[in-house]
């Protein structure tokens, strides 16, 4: 389509919805007159018998129409029939949208280059597939790598793909190589900026073998493929009430601490950090378990024969590089560039919090060093942008370096893999999102794939780093405090994205919001959340969930219900994490009659008592 109008190829989708007494319409092909007058009637279509009269006609048309025609003969224009007539060039098509399988009746939405839907196609008496097998003779139907429900149309001329690009915008003014750059280094992109999801990268996220053609429309008779669950009409239950606790206090603390310093009722202990959280004076002990670093079974002299040796090895590993000279540094590519990249990070980490405020504060040579003793520690993952991120907050709370070193390798044994060069932890998770918000809502779902939208891109940001920078920092405390606690399910972050979204689901679809609308308001959402009303609705669409008994199996996979068929991100560590050599080799002895010790240039922090609030 050129302008407002129409080429002499183009084709419209003629619809009138027939009366239930059997008053049904004709299938009517026009063609353009060789002689240039009017179209005509042409008996030698169609070329297919459905057995049934069909509620559609497809028009070819050499003049510009209307989207809404005239009333059909026998239909009064006050009526339902006439009210809800329509055409459509199959050039403004972007994707079909099928119902799901299990409904009285089917039907069909189609969605426009525009961004809007047409009125829902009903189909009383069947005819969804033939009309589909029509339209492909026009276009190119491509069912979507995530949900096999919706087709993505492409016209037959193979320009039209390359135009796509043409739709990405960025809300910066680098926005040549979106794409690209998100491919080859998705998270400073997705630090710096958000772009458009357009179709093109929705399927550019989907794993697919080099030089494979799309999946085109499947024949009638076509089984759902090996392994995949559809999901078909999931009725949940009313949403329950949820009330959360106070946070945990000291004296309900230390009613757990039993003989020779061993916790007790441990389960009971998680179960009531989960509802509440923890009293910012507890955090500085009670994340060291949580985190993995100490066991919960120990025994008080058991932690600090754990904790001295647990020094030994910070140390050692942070004799590595520190005894690399410069010279040594400019032949190993590797730790120079991890040093850059760390320096550059840690100088733009928090710096409106107190703690880390000023030009020659102490907390940010902390930040570097444990971090580039992290690289010493887990050698074929090293350094990736968004990992001071996650140190920042355990340093504040923990305020020593050698404990928050291992309690950030606690946390990075849960989402380590979020960082990892393949991605495969993010696509998974992104695809685990989307399954689980198309049972909660598959309106949002429907109107987010009707806006370019529907693959969630959005929300890398939060999966990457645990919705970090989308809360004030005193409430990311409390929602990492209960994240960690692997309660009630494996994947509660995902529930808490699903909360936000459900949160702000009449904002998104009652606005009228288009995709680069969407994007700009998730943006604009940081640090206006409230933690506790996050986590209520998290827990809320748990339970949710669990108690509908028809939940399809992949959902409670997700959940924790039941095992999962692949391994999953790994549960909340419960005993200390030991040095892996398969992580980083062991370094050398140290002569018989020296000891590494700290150097003269390391600040530790005074271990005071963690303050009641931050500064975000």
């Amino acid at each position: 389509m050129e302008g407002a109008g129409y080429r002499d190829s183009d084709v419209l989708l003629h619809w009138v919805p027939v009366e239930e007494a059997g008053d049904s319409t004709q299938i009517l092909f026009s063609k353009k007159d060789v002689s240039g007058g009017d179209s005509c009637t042409s008996e030698e279509e169609p070329t297919f018998d459905p057995g049934y009269e069909p509620d559609w006609a497809v028009i070819s048309t050499v003049r510009p129409q209307s989207r809404h025609l005239e009333p059909t003969r026998g239909a009064e224009p006050s009526s339902p029939r006439g009210s809800w007539a329509f055409s459509v060039s199959l050039g403004e098509l972007k994707s079909i949208r099928r119902s799901k399988p299990g409904l009285s009746w089917a039907y069909l939405v189609l969605v426009t280059q525009a961004g809007g839907s047409l009125p829902a196609l009903h189909f009383h008496r069947g005819g969804t597939r033939a009309l589909l097998r029509v339209l492909s003779r026009y276009l190119l139907l491509a069912s979507s790598p995530q949900d096999p429900r919706l087709y993505l149309v492409f016209p037959h001329d193979s320009s039209a793909l390359s135009s796509s690009f043409h739709h990405l915008q960025l809300f910066d003014q680098d926005s040549s190589n979106v794409v690209s750059r998100f491919l080859q280094d998705p998270y400073s992109t997705t630090f710096s900026s958000f772009s458009r999801v357009t179709n093109f990268f929705r399927g550019a996220l989907q794993p697919h073998l080099e030089g494979a053609s799309p999946d085109l429309l499947p024949p009638p008779d076509d089984e759902p493929e090996p392994g995949f669950e559809v999901i078909s009409c999931v009725e949940l239950g009313p949403r329950p009430a949820v009330e959360r606790t106070p946070p945990l206090t000291e004296e309900e603390w230390a009613q757990h601490v039993g003989p020779e310093g061993r916790l007790q009722q441990v389960p009971v202990l998680k179960a009531r950090i989960f509802s509440g959280g923890l009293s910012p004076v507890l955090r500085r002990e009670a994340w060291k378990f949580l985190l993995g670093y100490l066991s919960w079974e120990g025994s008080a002299e058991e932690h600090k024969a754990h904790v001295r040796k647990k020094t030994d090895e910070y140390f050692r590993m942070k004799l590595q590089w520190k005894s690399v000279s410069p010279e040594q540094e400019r032949r190993n590519s590797l730790l120079h560039g991890y040093r850059s990249l760390i320096e550059r990070d840690v100088s733009r980490t928090d710096r409106t919090n107190k703690f880390y405020e000023g030009p020659e504060n102490p907390g940010l040579g902390l930040l570097n060093d444990i971090l580039l003793t992290y690289c010493m520690y887990h050698f074929d993952l090293g350094y990736v942008q968004g990992m001071s991120d996650l140190l920042s907050p355990i340093l504040y709370v923990i305020q020593n370096e050698v404990d928050a070193f291992w309690c950030f390798c606690g946390f990075m044994e849960l989402v380590h893999g979020n960082f990892e060069e393949s991605q495969e932890t993010m696509k998974r998770q992104l695809g685990q999102l989307l399954l689980l918000l198309r049972v909660l809502d598959p309106q949002l779902c429907d109107f987010l794939d009707s806006q370019d939208s529907g693959s969630l891109c959005f929300c890398f940001r939060w999966l990457l780093i645990w919705f970090k920078r989308e809360f004030p920092f005193p409430d990311v405390l409390r929602l990492w405090e209960v994240l960690w606690t692997g309660l009630p399910g494996p994947n509660l972050h995902l529930l808490v994205a699903c909360a936000i979204l459900d949160m702000e689901r009449d904002t998104l679809m009652l606005s009228g919001f288009g995709s680069n609308e969407i994007l700009k308001h998730i943006n604009e959402l940081t640090m206006k959340l409230s933690v506790e009303d996050v986590l209520t609705r998290a827990e809320a669409l748990y339970r949710q969930l669990t108690a509908c008994p028809e939940l399809p199996h992949n959902v409670q996979e997700v959940l924790g219900l039941v095992p999962p068929a692949e391994p999953q991100s790994p549960s909340p560590p419960t005993s200390p994490l030991p040095l892996s050599p398969t992580r980083a080799p062991p370094a050398p002895p140290p002569p018989e009659d020296t000891a590494p010790q700290p150097d003269s240039s390391l600040e530790i922090l005074p271990e005071e008592e963690e303050e009641e609030s931050a500064e975000s």
